[in-house]
Parts: C-alpha cells; sequence; structure tokens
C-alpha cells in the first residue's frame, strides 16, 4: 500500500499524522470492465472518493434524457480525479458517470477523509480546485469539439491517438465503442470509416479497424 501511496501528488505535504489517516482509510479495489465507478446510475456509488488510477483505464462521460453519452475524459495509468468525490465540491451541480473501459485497479481516498484533508491542508484544497479546474477544462475541449471541428477530423484524430497509445496500426475496438468515445452515432462512424476506406486511410475488419496511411490521417487533423 506504502508504494501506492506515494504516488498522491499531495502525499509530501501530509503531516505524520495526515499520512496515519489516510493510510488507515485508503482502499485498493480492483474493478472489471465494465462496472460503474461512480454516479447516479443504480449501479455505481454517488460519492466515490478520490480516486488514483493504478492500472486499466476509466470513462467519465454524461448522460442525456434520450440515453446519448457524451464522454468528457479518460484517465489512464498515474491519472487522478476528484469528480468522484463531487459532494466535496459544493459548486459542482452536474452529475458525471464513470466506467471501467479496461480492468482496472484504483487507490480509493474516502469521501469523509479526503474532505477533512482539504479542509485542514491547504495544500491539499490547492490540488483538489487544481484538479477540478483541469477536468472542467478538459470538458469545455469536449464541448468545443463536438461544436466546432469536423466529424472526418475528430475521428481521425482519435484514430491516431489509440494508434500512438498501443504503438500498433491495429485498433481493436467495435464501431459502437468508437462512436462512444468520440461523441457520435455508430452510423455516422460506420459511413466515416467506410469513406476513409474508400480513400485508402484505414481498413474495415470485424471488430478491428487498421490503419494503412496514419501519415494521410494526419493531414486530416
Amino acid at each position: 500500500m506504502e508504494e501506492s501511496l506515494i504516488r498522491l501528488p499531495f502525499w509530501a505535504s501530509l503531516s505524520e499524522e495526515e499520512k496515519q489517516t489516510v493510510r488507515a482509510a485508503a482502499l485498493r479495489r480492483r474493478f472489471r470492465a465494465g462496472s460503474y465507478l461512480h454516479g447516479n446510475s443504480g449501479e455505481g456509488e454517488s460519492c466515490f472518493g478520490m480516486i488514483l488510477l493504478l492500472s486499466g483505464e476509466v470513462r467519465a462521460f454524461i448522460l442525456s434524457e434520450e440515453g446519448r453519452e457524451i464522454t468528457l475524459f479518460r484517465l489512464k495509468e498515474g491519472d487522478t480525479c476528484v469528480l468522484s468525490a463531487s459532494c466535496v465540491i459544493t459548486q459542482i451541480r452536474f452529475e458525471t458517470l464513470m466506467t471501467v473501459s479496461r480492468d482496472a485497479e484504483l487507490l480509493v481516498v474516502p469521501t469523509g477523509t479526503f474532505g477533512k484533508l482539504s479542509e485542514e491542508n491547504i495544500y491539499v484544497r490547492c490540488f483538489l480546485y487544481e484538479m477540478a479546474t483541469e477536468r472542467f477544462s478538459q470538458v469545455m475541449w469536449v464541448l468545443q469539439d463536438i461544436l466546432f471541428s469536423r466529424f472526418d477530423r475528430r475521428l481521425a484524430s482519435y484514430l491516431l491517438s489509440e494508434y500512438r497509445r498501443t504503438g500498433s496500426a491495429e485498433i481493436h475496438m467495435t464501431q459502437q465503442e468508437i462512436a462512444r468515445n468520440v461523441n457520435s452515432a455508430r452510423e455516422v462512424v460506420a459511413r466515416m470509416l467506410k469513406q476513409f476506406a474508400a480513400d485508402g486511410l484505414v481498413e474495415n475488419r470485424r471488430g478491428v479497424i487498421l490503419l494503412k496511411n496514419p501519415a494521410a490521417l494526419e493531414e486530416l487533423v
């Protein structure tokens, strides 16, 4: 546990007493892909706590009344998130949901403990608002992207980001998964991938997108 705790960005700024409090309260938890972590979905916890992602991937999104998901950001190994402890930040007025994209292990500082630290330790409080601001900036970027960017550009950018992340030209995702991550409908993704294939940029296989010409995709972005 100690090797995980020292990865907390504010760990070095805690007093020895505060470190003991965190040691006693913090948990390491594992979740399977598809599990809900946070949100009033009936499955996730409404105020989960501050999290540090030790492995895997977590996706944060909002859900419209019609059931459409809009991905806000994704957390990868080493990332922290305070929106999962949103009840600590009384100014937050909208509901975010979090689900596990790939099997994940998390370090969780429970809401009560994290809230107390943020009240009594100025460094933790600064971290809280810095992280909240960073996530809100990501949300604003997503909204700007949806409203103002052409879809071919958005899809090319996403495929290239996965290419860089995995180091493989084969993107192992269904069209529905891609649509969820680029905030569009599966039918729209299918049409654009078909166009990309006709242009020689990708090859569409069942559950796999092969990037045939990453350089040409870069030109779209």
